[in-house]
């Protein structure tokens, strides 16, 4: 079984500016991402899906290899779900550009955790309130997802929550399930909540998700950012790639 690594990348961003290449600790973010999903034993390889030639040629230069894709797609996966038509795969990771703490043994869970599923990603406890740029998600007593939303679910208003779980966008597919969503029209609940994999929820696929320990955070406002550059000067896994 082939086992391939996504990650979906696009240079326009609403907060930061060319977001994929902004230089943390010397290195493009994608060059992070790129350089840590290597790190995993599994994958059998890894590209960057893209629109942009100026991404392109930032990961070339780094010695990555890129599938360009259409500027039209939404979201990461109908991204992910272009690249894999000129790919040999039979399993594929899709880890989000922005992931530039990515633990590289996290794809490895999320691999695992596609078994009986149709569909696997990763969670991680999660105390903050109100904090719309996070996805939380609930899921039943099969650790399959019931639901994805900005909201604080489950609500506190009643009972006490302890603690909720944040999804950590390390997702893996098979290849039928991808070529699925690629045909797929947009659900209410996406609309709504503008989270992809609601698509695959709404119409009855079954997602599951593993619990981890990560301090990984997906970067979208400028605060995040220099948490990650913070992170990084003394992250484990930097050591082996950074020069």
């Amino acid at each position: 079984m082939i086992k391939v690594g996504i990650i979906p990348s696009r240079l326009q961003s609403n907060r930061i500016p060319e977001k994929p290449l902004v230089d943390i600790c010397g290195l493009p973010m994608v060059i992070h991402v790129l350089k840590r999903a290597k790190l995993n034993t599994e994958l059998d390889k890894v590209y960057v899906a893209t629109d942009s030639e100026k991404i392109a040629q930032v990961v070339n230069r780094y010695g990555g290899e890129c599938i360009m894709t259409s500027p039209e797609h939404k979201n990461g996966t109908e991204r992910t779900a272009e690249a894999i038509k000129h790919i040999n795969g039979d399993v594929f990771v899709q880890i989000m550009g922005d992931e530039a703490l990515l633990n590289p043994d996290h794809i490895s869970s999320s691999i695992k955790g596609l078994a009986g599923a149709d569909a696997s990603f990763l969670v991680t406890k999660f105390t903050k309130e109100n904090s719309p740029g996070d996805f939380k998600v609930v899921l039943n007593t099969n650790s399959e997802v019931m639901y994805i939303s900005r909201g604080d679910i489950p609500d506190s208003t009643r009972n006490k929550v302890e603690y909720r779980l944040k999804a950590y966008h390390i997702t893996t597919f098979t290849r039928d399930i991808l070529e699925k969503y690629s045909e797929m029209k947009k659900t209410s609940m996406e609309k709504i909540e503008d989270h992809e994999f609601l698509r695959l929820i709404e119409n009855g696929y079954k997602v599951k998700a593993t619990k981890v320990d990560s301090s990984s955070i997906s970067v979208d406002y400028p605060e995040d950012l220099q948490y990650v550059i913070n992170e990084m000067r003394n992250d484990e896994y930097h050591i082996k790639y950074k020069n």
